[in-house]
């Protein structure tokens, strides 16, 4: 446990990347089966203990220290984890200091496992009398799932790929048919077993991504050597069908299928496509596309009640074709795979599945004024795409390009900051922002809108600072700061779209706001209004 400790500890203060994979290859490389093997599914995300929840953790550690004295420590350290690790009293049955032997890291998995939510904290409680500071955090990470060290699924099995001496893609493949502690593919990584092999159908495929259009590159697309077609603000998804089996997974490859069992279960072809997830009905021949807010009334749900999926269905716009009829199509053109798409979803008799319609333009010039005005508000730019593309794992440069539209702004006035976690976990770093209105008692702030990023490491400490200097009021760990028409922050945020709702305060909801610069030249009275708002919303 002790060694998964110090390199959690490493990787959170290594900014720098190769320097991480170079830290995880060497873990793998010097730590032995199975606690390596749970230790990558601990930095995938492949790892659910579900015996341990953050409030039992609380509930523990204000059996041992004061619970106000707890609350203001977690106040101002703002990491759970690391709040505990540090003011945790370790003590035996007598009241005095323990000195137990600290625990193998496979131990602490397999035992949680296997444990009831009685037995999981008291076990969690006799480990973290036993490991020191660093161990405590380690495990308190690892129960609660919540790493933010910075290393993503993707560089953890890039890690692994450089350690064995393998494409990255080569795992990628077999990735969703594999369980933790992973010990055959260890084994084959290290030249001493085969390579382990699905043992289910209709398996994830590792998804192509694509690259912001930048200003050099507009000059090179021409409709001979580039497709062009709406880029839908929707969840990407990946749709499989073989053997019998059919499955629904996120870009990610988490598998979503029970929360649209609906959509599923139409699925009728043969082979893996590509699209993006929308919700809408069939009206004549084309679905009427709703909104992203209507899709996130079915996401993230474990079970889904026959009236939401009546009300909000969903349905796949399909624009590649990875597998059709046993044939992997990946290395083919796209040009090739476009055309085996259309004769797939042509010959479903599915009512939950589309193509994603191909756009017709002459000149860059054309798709700049379509990218303006599009047709409808879910669409959110475009995607450009070569006719002589293969479909290649991660994000290589100049096959795909994606063009979103110019994101709207607002001047904000900051209203209240909270913590951060990970190593912002000692600054102010989650605001929520607001624009004015007329109240019952005059003109007043309403929030509209959250964000956690968009400015730099320079601003977020000038951010801090005014937080802290100038906070009126405390709410747990969350500090509201002084906002009325003659002083404050304010700020300019930028964001995607608005889009109504009935869940804010204001009636409006921002789609991925952030900052985009900070105003100190501008008093909060000459702040945006929340007519200005609505008026964009009826744009």
């Amino acid at each position: 446990m002790q060694r998964f400790a110090a390199l959690l500890e490493r990787l959170v203060l290594t900014p720098q990347r190769n320097t991480k994979l170079r830290l995880i290859a060497n873990y793998m490389r010097e730590v032995p089966d199975p606690d390596r093997g749970y230790a990558l599914a601990v930095m995938t995300g492949d790892l659910d203990i579900p015996s341990v929840k953050p409030a039992m953790l609380r509930a523990l550690v204000t059996e041992r220290v004061d619970d106000v004295l707890f609350a203001y420590s977690y106040d101002y350290v703002g990491d759970l984890a690391e709040t505990i690790s540090l003011i945790w009293a370790r003590k035996d049955r007598n009241g005095a200091k323990t000195l137990e032997r600290a625990p193998r890291l496979a131990d602490v998995v397999e035992r949680l496992r296997g444990s009831s939510r009685l037995e999981g904290p008291r076990l969690v409680e006799g480990w973290l009398d036993a490991l020191d500071p660093s161990g405590r955090w380690a495990l308190i990470k690892l129960v609660t799932g919540g790493l933010r060290i910075g290393v993503s699924a993707r560089l953890a099995k890039q890690a692994l790929a450089d350690f064995g001496e393998h494409e990255v893609n080569e795992i990628e493949e077999i990735w969703h048919g594999l369980k933790p502690p992973y010990r055959e593919l260890f084994a084959w990584l290290e030249g001493h077993g085969a390579q382990p092999r699905a043992a289910t159908t209709a398996l994830f495929r590792p998804v192509m991504l694509a690259h912001a259009l930048g200003d050099t590159d507009l000059a090179g697309i021409r409709p001979e050597y580039y497709a062009a077609e709406w880029k839908w603000d929707g969840v990407r998804i990946q749709a499989a069908r073989e053997g019998g089996a059919k499955r629904l997974y996120t870009r990610t490859g988490d598998d979503i299928s029970a929360t649209f069992p609906d959509l599923v279960e139409t699925l009728d072809f043969d082979g893996v496509i590509d699209g993006e997830l929308l919700i809408g009905s069939r009206l004549d021949n084309r679905f009427a596309v709703g909104t992203f807010s209507d899709l996130q009334q079915r996401l993230n749900r474990k079970t889904v009640p026959p009236k939401l999926m009546e009300r909000y269905p969903a349905f796949i716009r399909a624009y590649d074709c990875l597998i059709s009829a046993g044939q992997d199509l990946r290395s083919a053109p796209f040009r090739e795979r476009r055309d085996r798409l259309e004769v797939l979803v042509g010959h479903s008799r599915s009512d939950r599945l589309d193509v994603s319609p191909l756009l017709s333009y002459a000149h860059a010039d054309d798709l700049l004024a379509m990218r303006s005005l599009p047709p409808e508000p879910v669409i959110e730019g475009i995607m450009l795409k070569r006719w002589d593309s293969r479909y290649e794992v991660g994000r290589p440069k100049g096959p795909w390009f994606k063009w979103k539209r110019d994101p709207h702004s607002v001047d904000a006035v900051l209203m209240y900051a909270q913590r951060g976690h990970g190593k912002r976990s000692s600054y102010y770093s989650d605001y929520t922002f607001g624009v004015w209105r007329d109240g019952a008692d005059g003109e007043e702030l309403v929030p509209v809108g959250k964000a956690y990023f968009g400015f730099t490491d320079q601003e977020l400490v000038e951010i801090d600072r005014f937080v802290r200097n100038n906070t009126v009021n405390r709410f747990g760990p969350v500090r509201e700061v002084v906002h009325d028409a003659a002083k404050g922050l304010v700020v300019e945020v930028a964001f995607e779209r608005l889009q109504r709702s009935k869940r804010h305060k204001s009636g409006v909801a921002m789609r991925f706001p952030r900052i985009a610069r900070l105003r100190w030249d501008k008093p909060p009275a000459e702040a945006d209004r929340l007519e200005t708002l609505e008026k964009l919303i009826d744009q």
